[in-house]
């Protein structure tokens, strides 16, 4: 599998190149014409340039970007009709079954609960709060179907060297739940965006979610 990155260069396209680098059947290559998937961690408007080029060969894109506005979001939406998409802001596993565990305990619970999602990366991190605490928030969200969830805060935090610790607590007066992830490793954003790109070239244009890859 042949696969050109939109960043290459940064923290999460040389965790990417290494990963590549280690498996025998993948291959980081500099042209979008002769790849067959693209994956893109870089910035939103590197992004949209990115998808017109994949448009315009027939690729599909694997995007863990983050901090796009509701036009670039619909632009990308309106791409997908297109080619197949991938946008997830953390493709790692664990976060997956982080949301699902999340999704399972407001489903089958009927007390009344505040939240408080917790999240933390390192200081380069430019969006905050992080696009995997707004989609957690979004999950409690759109998962709420009795209102037992009253509010939900998001606290946000930068410091060194921490790939990523997502913490979701819910708690009342008699009561404290918490669900949490921490990412050890970049690899585990990396080897995900590699099978999914692997995955996606099997696909028909759509915009896809990991949960249409890992469950």
């Amino acid at each position: 599998m042949h696969i050109f990155v939109n960043g290459l260069s940064g923290k999460m396209g040389t965790s990417i190149s290494h990963r590549a680098n280690k498996a025998k059947n993948i291959f980081i290559i500099d042209s979008i014409k002769d790849c067959d998937a693209v994956i893109d961690f870089s910035r939103p408007e590197s992004t949209m340039e990115i998808i017109n080029q994949c448009k315009k060969h027939n690729k599909p894109i694997v995007i863990g970007t983050t901090g796009f506005n509701h036009e670039q979001l619909e632009e990308i939406n309106n791409a997908s009709q297109v080619i197949p998409i991938l946008l997830s802001y953390n493709m790692s596993k664990g976060i997956f079954f982080l949301k699902e565990s999340i999704k399972d305990f407001i489903k089958k619970n009927d007390n009344s609960f505040e939240c408080i999602i917790k999240e933390v990366h390192h200081k380069e991190k430019v969006d905050s709060p992080s696009g995997t605490a707004i989609e957690l928030k979004e999950v409690i969200e759109n998962n709420d179907h009795s209102n037992i969830i009253s509010s939900i805060i998001i606290e946000s935090r930068r410091v060194e060297d921490i790939n990523g610790i997502h913490e979701v607590r819910f708690f009342n007066n008699k009561d404290s739940i918490t669900f949490k992830h921490e990412a050890l490793s970049r690899n585990i954003f990396s080897d995900g965006a590699l099978f999914i790109a692997n995955s996606i070239t099997k696909r028909s244009p759509n915009l896809y979610s990991v949960k249409d890859f890992f469950s």
